[in-house]
Parts: C-alpha cells; sequence; structure tokens
C-alpha cells in the first residue's frame, strides 16, 4: 500500500499563540503519539506550513482575518518543539492561504492508496487539504483523525467533520 500522513500546520500560531486554543494545545500529544507509531518503511509523511509575510494584513485574508500570523521566519511560523523532530526528516508544503496545490500536486504524482490527515484548523485548512487530496485522488481512501484535529471552535470543527463526511471522506 502506498500511504500519505498529511500533518497540516501545527504551527506555534495556531497551537498557543496568536490564534492558539486550548483545543489545538490539546492535541499536540495526540499528534505526536501517533507519528510515533507509522512504520516509515511504509508511509510518507508530509507537513503543511501556513506562511505570511511582513504585508500579511494587506491580503485579501488578512483584510477578512486581520490578526498576524505565521509570519516567516517568526517562531509562530514554525512547527510546533514537539513536532520538529517529525517535520526535519519530510518535506514541508509552503502555503500563503488554506489550501496547498504543491500538496495536491504531489498526491497527483504519487498516486496515493490511501491518505490520512491531521492538524489544525479542522474548519478552514485541513477541510481545504482534504477536498484538495480527495478531488485529485477520488478512488484513494481518505481519513482524517478527529482526535488529531481542532478547529477555531468546538462547533465549527465539528461542522467541518460533517461537511467531509458527506463528501466521503472517512472520519476517525
Amino acid at each position: 500500500m502506498n500511504k500519505l500522513v498529511i500533518v497540516v500546520d501545527m504551527q506555534n500560531d495556531f497551537i498557543d499563540g496568536a490564534l492558539g486554543t486550548k483545543e489545538a494545545v490539546s492535541i499536540v500529544p495526540n499528534v505526536v503519539s501517533y507519528l510515533d507509531k507509522l512504520n516509515d518503511d511504509n508511509v510518507t509523511l508530509v507537513f503543511t506550513r501556513d506562511t505570511h509575510d511582513e504585508d500579511y494584513l494587506d491580503t485579501r485574508e488578512g483584510r477578512k482575518l486581520p490578526v498576524k500570523h505565521c509570519i516567516i521566519g517568526t517562531k509562530g511560523w514554525e512547527i510546533c518543539d514537539a513536532l520538529k523532530p517529525y517535520s526535519e526528516k519530510c518535506v514541508i508544503f509552503d502555503k500563503p492561504t488554506f489550501g496547498s496545490i504543491d500538496l495536491q500536486q504531489f498526491v497527483l504524482q504519487n498516486n496515493f492508496d490511501e491518505i490520512e490527515i491531521m492538524g489544525l484548523c479542522t474548519d478552514i485548512c485541513v477541510i481545504s487539504n482534504a477536498m484538495l487530496v480527495k478531488a485529485a485522488l477520488p478512488e484513494a481512501k481518505v481519513v482524517v483523525r478527529s482526535d488529531c484535529c481542532a478547529g477555531v471552535s468546538v462547533e465549527s470543527h465539528q461542522n467541518a467533520l460533517n461537511a467531509m463526511a458527506v463528501c466521503q471522506i472517512e472520519i476517525v
């Protein structure tokens, strides 16, 4: 089996920084535990990293969400310390917005049989990337690990999980 695990935006600003939540903090041990159990021989691991410039507040996204976050080179932009050992061994897709077209292309080029997704925020970047990979490989098994995700709010996290389930993305 050709399996991909995607860890979405597990960055300091989304965990305990500018846009952090207690729910985001609480999933970090779950993600670490899951990654510890991966068999590297059968799995490709990638991370995404939300990446903005100093002019973020002048962008369309910045005008809708006027909180500077994940500014390239800052502590908030970095993958959290608990996950750095994993991210240092794999490809990281820097992305200027919610979904990563580069990640979608990578998925297409490698024709994965199964894709597991986890990270932050369920209701923004996780759902965006899940829909991109599902569109790229409609016959692949796409799974979102709900215990390894957190949303902007508990309610929007659940709404995103429900929306992905309707689109035939398995929620575990």
